[in-house]
């Protein structure tokens, strides 16, 4: 998982030059300086690349005993992650284990690097081969005068304490530790402790103890993340021909400190840990790339790994998948106590926000029969699905976070800015790393199948699918077992699998065995599936998608009768389009052929005058 660390002195690439931030401006833009040039560039976040980029470490390809022993030395870092200055600590921690202080170094820099669990399991001892070999005086030095040098209000540089360090060494006339090393040491030091003895503890209070609040817990961006999901009252349409289709259900993760939306998912799925699973990759993820697919120009500077989520007791929220995914990336998972309906509030309000402003769409099915009245929410129908996606986006970007929130008296991105940055009364926790492999960190949160490779490729859901990857690992298998891999899938376009090759444990994509069928939708799929059951009729592939052509058809066939009245200026005069008649079949099929989506009509197709 490459991770692009937001701090002043960090190596960064842009545009494939070796540069190091010096400034940060905002919590979107910093000034970069050219290492071997010393210019100076002004630059979004975006467009930084990692200096230490990561190979990823697929969770699923860990074998069992391998993830145990990662989350064991996990479970043994953990206090130590939030309190690194306390050398006593790591000191008793490492005898208490049996391993080194320089072992225990060594698993917080794994650790750091990649943010994932994983990334500890690692092999046995290898003899301290690759290992720190500091005497015990070296490290009774180290930790004696980060102490007395670095760690207290003289605010002493790194460069003093390694002198200072290779002074005490050079009395001692033993071999003075390398700088980097000592320079390890300091990095590896909490910014709580650094700030508490460097600057005193007023300081380390703005930025550490938990605000007084009606959610005391919540103590900075990212803290504490709360997700649920809900049946949005309004009737979607078809992406095709735009025909009613069915209600969609939002998976929202809202950060309680701020109470800025940092993520959604919103599909015609019902919850599932899939869905929140996505949810969760989109809330780490940065949004510039989503928000330009949907050519919406905002600011929505809403990324990294949360510290906690809080749920409720639903099962989706309970699958392994989904746990063991967010143990990997060292997130805490919650449940809701039982009779403790306030728990989920911040989440619950929200969702109540978006249904009223969704009451007011096309195709509402409001929220109950009196209010609905007379209202025909399918015939109104309007949105498709990536249209409300859409709509969601800008009502949220645009309209949610910028506009002052009652319970913290002033706008989310406000709060939340405040929180990353700070101001006159708080330090602020610094900006999240950026993780910019979108593709992994989303294949992280998908279930997986575990199928064996036959000579025509693989079978999920009765759907073929091959490529010239999957030849080598064809009828593998040993004298007990035939082998099993692994695959995902993305369920709003299931006509390319995601196989993890063994051997360079990389994702590779593996379409259709058939390329001329078109792409699917798991819940298209899943309707046609239920049409060909019901109909009694053997289900096969060809099945499938000959149901699917079928209904292309009667979709476009019935779209002549539906083409909605557009009013249209031409030739400085109004022409008003009604419902088309065809006077024979073939000026049908003619016109069927060349009908586009609404979204692409122009203003001169398709003009018929009475």
């Amino acid at each position: 998982m490459d991770r692009i660390f937001i701090s002043t002195g960090e190596k960064v690439f842009y545009n494939d030059k070796e540069c190091i931030i010096i400034k940060i401006l905002n919590i979107s833009t910093v000034t970069i300086e050219e290492v071997q040039t010393n210019i100076i560039h002004t630059v979004r976040l975006d467009e930084l690349k990692p200096f230490y980029p990561n190979q990823t470490i697929y969770l699923e390809s860990l074998p069992e005993k391998d993830w145990e022993r990662a989350k064991s030395r996990y479970e043994v870092i953990s206090p130590i992650l939030s309190n690194r200055g306390n050398l006593d600590l790591i000191t008793k921690t490492a005898k208490e284990n049996n391993i080194s202080v320089p072992t225990i170094y060594r698993w917080l820099k794994l650790f750091d690097e990649t943010g994932l669990v994983s990334s500890l399991a690692g092999g046995k001892k290898t003899g301290g081969i690759g290992k720190s070999r500091l005497t015990k005086n070296q490290e009774e030095i180290i930790n004696n005068k980060i102490n007395t040098v670095y760690l207290n209000q003289s605010r002493k540089s790194i460069t003093k304490l390694i002198r200072e360090i290779q002074l005490e060494c050079d009395n001692l006339k033993i071999t003075c530790p390398h700088p980097n090393t000592i320079r390890s040491r300091v990095k590896a030091l909490s910014d709580e402790e650094k700030i508490r003895k460097r600057l005193g503890i007023k300081e380390a209070r703005y930025k550490f103890e938990p605000l007084k609040g009606h959610y005391e817990d919540a103590q900075y961006p990212l803290s504490i993340i709360q997700i649920d999901h809900t049946l949005l009252d309004i009737t979607l349409v078809d992406g095709l021909d735009r025909r009613p289709y069915k209600r969609p259900w939002l998976t929202v993760a809202l950060d309680v400190y701020s109470r800025m939306v940092v993520g959604i998912y919103l599909s015609f799925e019902s919850p599932g840990t899939l869905g929140t699973g996505m949810c969760v990759a989109n809330s780490i993820l940065p949004k510039e790339m989503w928000l330009a697919k949907h050519n919406i120009t905002a600011d929505w500077p809403c990324w990294g790994i949360m510290d906690t989520i809080h749920v409720d007791n639903a099962k989706e929220f309970h699958g392994n998948m989904l746990k063991k995914a967010c143990q990997n990336y060292g997130i805490t998972l919650q449940y809701r106590p039982v009779a403790t309906p306030h728990w989920g509030g911040h989440i619950e309000r929200l969702m109540g926000t978006f249904a009223r402003e969704i009451h007011n769409l096309p195709g509402t099915t409001f929220s109950s029969v009196a209010e609905r009245k007379q209202y025909e929410s399918e015939k109104n129908s309007s949105f498709t699905l990536d249209e409300l996606e859409k709509w969601l986006l800008v009502f949220i970007t645009k309209i949610y976070h910028q506009r002052k929130h009652s319970s913290i008296g002033m706008s989310p991105i406000e709060k939340y800015k405040n929180g990353i940055l700070g101001n006159n009364n708080i330090l602020g926790r610094g900006i999240s790393p950026r993780i910019n492999d979108h593709r992994s960190t989303k294949l992280d949160f998908m279930p997986y199948f575990e199928r064996s490779v036959q000579e025509y490729g693989i079978v999920i859901d009765h759907i073929y699918y091959y490529a010239d990857v999957l030849r080598q690992y064809i009828h593998s298998s040993d004298k007990k077992e035939i082998n099993k891999y692994i695959f995902k899938r993305d369920p709003r376009d299931i006509s390319v699998v995601y196989f993890l090759e063994p051997k360079s444990n990389t994702y590779y994509d593996i379409p259709y065995r058939n390329s001329s069928y078109p792409p699917l939708s798991i819940w298209e799929y899943r309707d046609i599936l239920r049409d060909l059951k019901d109909s009694s009729e053997q289900v096969t592939e060809e099945k499938i998608f000959e149901a699917y052509r079928e209904l292309n058809y009667l979709e476009m066939k019935n779209r002549k009768r539906t083409i909605k009245t557009r009013n249209i200026r031409k030739d400085d005069s109004l022409v008003r389009t009604d419902v088309v008649s065809f006077e024979s079949e073939d000026e049908e099929k003619d016109i069927i052929e060349t009908i586009l989506p609404f979204e692409d009509l122009d203003d001169e197709t398709f003009i018929r005058k009475n």
